[in-house]
């Protein structure tokens, strides 16, 4: 077996020969593109600074290392037995060393230059180098005592790591100073650059591995930049790191040579400066960092002294390390260093083969352990002098990751309030008060929109502020709070860093596409899940999301835009995070975007609609209405609902007016029907009793439902998703649902409501078979009954074929003339 190398500052030869990777094949590139990569000597660090950071590197990879292998005998106080060896071994070692020398050398720039800064990681499964690294400076100790810089808390550290009740594989919200979930990949540089939005002091440096590096959120993600003013936000320094491997083949990035590389990322915007040179590569990393920060102080001075550079080119590192570094070199004859055999657990049968048991104990005392830790096991004197002596500095303790949320002023929104009984643009009511949100909290609030604000009926909020576009003449250096770019990864991101650190976003968006973000959503979820089970993390605010152009008046742009599968999404989070709203018209929805603002610590979705609709419900009305998430309707209602023989539930807002328009006809075909008329704003209230906190007792359901009542529903997304909330609850044999069924077309509004069987005439169809199980007089006219609905229902869809136009939407005062309690009001 060939010799392990003893020493982190020693490591490798240029010569490609002694490198153990693949070398790029040559580009056809023209060669005078490599004079565009930043050109720096290396620094010249004093002895002991260089020992210091080899030292911390060594003992960071040292225990990285033993916790993906060892249970026992964590300091080599004996060789190495089977029986030192865990069970299952779990863990990522190739992405390891690459972290280690990051983390190293940000605790000496933070030290030199007292600076603000928080590291994030993209690749996640690190975890044992940042583990690592946190217990070196002591913040694993603070937030986890048992993990204390002492023997016994290295020893229940390293033995724990992946084990059950220990520390997890991956980066995660029980690792302090993150604020990224390390699993899913391509989100980590959207996320940094989301954090320093609104933070003119903070910098974050983000690592980014070269199999992260080929995701689309990512490629998008590098445009991050051009939405950051330097003059209010801070800074990101992006370290592309390039170790040429994935789980079993080459990266793209890793097969790039460094004109591919230069010209790429010149043409996004930066100044790319290599950090490749193995056989000094502190001194690299030492003098890139360096640079970094002078050039973003450059930056940003010129734009806070009111002459900001146009189009400024932000710095950015491309880490060439082999993958793997410092671990074994071949294992069975196998290239495992600088190969993609490194990724995860390089001896995967040391717990049963003696050759890789020795392997392993050579590749441990490379590292010499016993010239890095005490005897009490606390780090040397020379580790700790490059770690910031000031707690709040170090990388795992920065307040901005776990305790900085600032609630938003909320005006009362009342003020902003519509007259009952007209017709409103939910939206463009909305954004009256959205707009003041932003007045009034001109440094904590933000709105990420895909492009759509003015189409979503939003651009009210323009009239104070304007869109943060860096790269465009008329909005750059102008401080705008809307950042609008077509890529709903990258928004996501953004607003995810944003909140994470302790701010606030909206994130309006077309109801079919902010699917796209789905899984980043989810990600986030189980995130701020066990963020809240640990005991130190604090509150953060909501994520927003606001989900308008919705299926049933997409009609002009076709089926592809058809689509509210994301309300699905979010109920199955866990019911502590879950929020969802369908608020009926728009006074209901300025209640329900007011509170949701000021929550914390939930996913909150509220759908509703962008054009002109009906105002069901005054001010206070509304407001009672959102405290209890759904009531009877009285003014549309027989006999206020009292005695019904059916009741007909609203939710959505199209489909809510659907069923007062059935109820409309109903009283005027069939008077001696009698109709309870419910609208459900907080779709959480239908889980079954002790599912979720919003849930229904059963007699509470009782009382507003019906104990024996035939019970429909006229439901704006998929029907499963109701049948999985209302799943435990009593009686579910009485209730019907219609919902959307994929089917859309371009055509007419109406029409997309025929398709999907919720319009008003397949509401009356309901209706009667309904409560002919309770009214004999329904009952015994049924059929004809039935039929004349079905004559209604065919003339309507031949009028839309043959004159491409549906019914006509009646005004909602003229519809409900019939129904005395509003003819009194209006």
């Amino acid at each position: 077996m060939d010799a392990i190398p003893i020493s982190v500052t020693a490591r490798f030869s240029k010569a490609q020969n002694e490198y153990p990777g693949p070398k790029p094949i040559d580009s056809q590139v023209p060669d005078h593109v490599k004079t565009l990569a930043v050109d720096l000597p290396n620094a010249k660090l004093d002895s002991r600074s260089k020992q210091a950071l080899s030292e911390f590197q060594r003992a960071a990879n040292y225990i990285a290392a033993a916790m993906i292998f060892l249970k026992d005998n964590v300091l080599l106080e004996r060789d190495l037995s089977h029986d030192d060896i865990k069970p299952r071994l779990l863990g990522h070692w190739g992405t390891c060393p690459g972290l280690s020398i990051v983390y190293a050398h940000l605790n000496y720039l933070i030290s030199k230059h007292d600076l603000d800064m928080i590291y994030v990681v993209g690749p996640g499964h690190g975890a044992p180098a940042i583990l690592a690294s946190l217990w070196l400076e002591g913040s694993l100790q603070r937030f986890y005592p048992q993990y204390a810089r002492t023997k016994e808390g290295l020893h229940n550290l390293i033995s724990k790591f992946s084990t059950p009740g220990g520390p997890p594989s991956h980066i995660n919200s029980e690792t302090p100073g993150c604020i990224h979930e390390g699993g899913e990949l391509g989100y980590a540089l959207s996320v940094s650059f989301g954090a320093v939005m609104d933070n003119p002091d903070l910098i974050v440096t983000c690592v980014i591995g070269d199999g992260e590096a080929e995701t689309g959120p990512t490629a998008t993600a590098w445009h991050g930049y051009k939405y950051i003013d330097p003059a209010e936000s801070g800074a990101v320094i992006p370290i592309l790191h390039v170790n040429g491997f994935k789980i079993s083949e080459p990266t793209i990035f890793g097969c790039m040579d460094d004109k591919e590389l230069v010209a790429l990322f010149t043409g996004y915007g930066y100044q790319p400066r290599l950090v490749e040179d193995l056989d000094d590569i502190d001194g690299d990393m030492s003098a890139s960092l360096d640079w970094a920060v002078d050039e973003i102080h450059k930056i940003q001075k010129a734009a806070r002294d009111g002459n900001p550079i146009v189009k400024p080119r932000w710095p950015m590192l491309i880490m060439r390390t082999p993958k793997g570094w410092t671990g074994p070199k071949k294992v069975h004859d196998l290239q495992m260093e600088g190969s993609f055999r490194s990724h995860q657990v390089p001896l995967p049968a040391a717990k049963t083969d003696a050759q890789e048991l020795k392997i392993l104990q050579e590749w441990l005392e490379s590292y010499r352990p016993k010239e890095l830790f005490t005897a009490e096991g606390m780090p040397t004197e020379s580790i700790l002098s490059i770690i910031p002596k000031d707690d709040d500095k170090k990388l795992g303790q920065r307040k901005e990751t776990y305790d900085v949320y600032k609630p938003l002023k909320i005006t009362d929104w009342q003020r902003f309030s519509v007259k009952k009984g007209g017709q409103e643009s939910t939206m463009k009511v909305l954004g009256n008060l959205v707009d003041q949100v932003l007045l009034d909290n001109p440094k904590t609030m933000r709105i990420f929109s895909p492009d759509e604000l003015v189409s979503n009926k939003l651009d009210v909020v323009f009239k104070h502020t304007q869109r943060n576009f860096q790269w465009f003449e008329e909005t750059r250096a102008k401080g705008g709070r809307v950042i609008e770019m077509l890529s709903e990864h990258t928004l996501q991101g953004f607003l995810q860093g944003y909140t994470m650190t302790g701010r606030v976003g909206l994130f309006p968006s077309y109801e079919s596409f902010l699917a796209i973000v789905h899984t980043m959503m989810v990600q986030y979820g189980k995130f701020a899940k066990m963020a809240h089970e640990t005991t130190w993390r604090k509150d953060i605010g909501s994520i927003n999301y606001v989900e308008t152009s919705t299926w049933t008046r997409q009609e002009h742009n076709g089926f592809s835009h058809q689509n509210p599968c994301f309300i699905g999404a979010v109920l199955n989070l866990k019911p502590e995070a879950a929020r969802v709203y369908l608020p009926p018209d728009a006074n209901t929805f300025l209640s329900t975007l007011a509170h949701c603002l000021r929550s914390k610590n939930y996913v909150n979705l509220m759908v509703g609609s962008k054009n002109p609709g009906p105002v069901f419900l005054s001010a206070d009305e509304a407001d009672a209405h959102c405290q209890a998430g759904a009531s009877v309707w009285k003014f549309c209602s027989t006999e206020e609902g009292a005695n019904p023989d059916v009741v007909l539930v609203g939710i959505g807002a199209e489909l809510t007016f659907e069923v007062i328009a059935a109820a409309s006809l109903l009283r005027h075909r069939m008077p001696y029907l009698r109709v309870r008329v419910i609208n459900v704003t907080d779709l959480m209230i239908l889980n079954h009793e002790g599912a979720h906190p919003h849930a229904l007792t059963h007699d509470d359901f009782d009382s507003l439902f019906t104990s024996d009542r035939h019970i429909h529903f006229n439901y704006h997304g998929y029907a499963s998703e109701l049948k999985g909330l209302i799943f435990g609850r009593p009686n579910l044999d009485r209730i019907t649902i219609d919902s959307y069924m994929e089917e859309g077309s371009t055509t007419t509004p109406f029409d997309m409501l025929l398709r999907n069987r919720v319009s008003r005439y397949h509401v009356m169809e309901a209706a009667i078979q309904g409560a002919a199980k309770v009214n004999e007089k329904i009952k015994m006219d049924m059929h004809s009954l039935l039929s004349g609905v079905k004559h209604d229902l065919s003339k309507v869809r031949q009028e839309i074929y043959e004159l491409g136009r549906g019914v006509n939407r009646v005004r909602f005062s003229k519809l409900f003339l019939c129904f005395s309690k509003l003819r009194e009001v209006m």
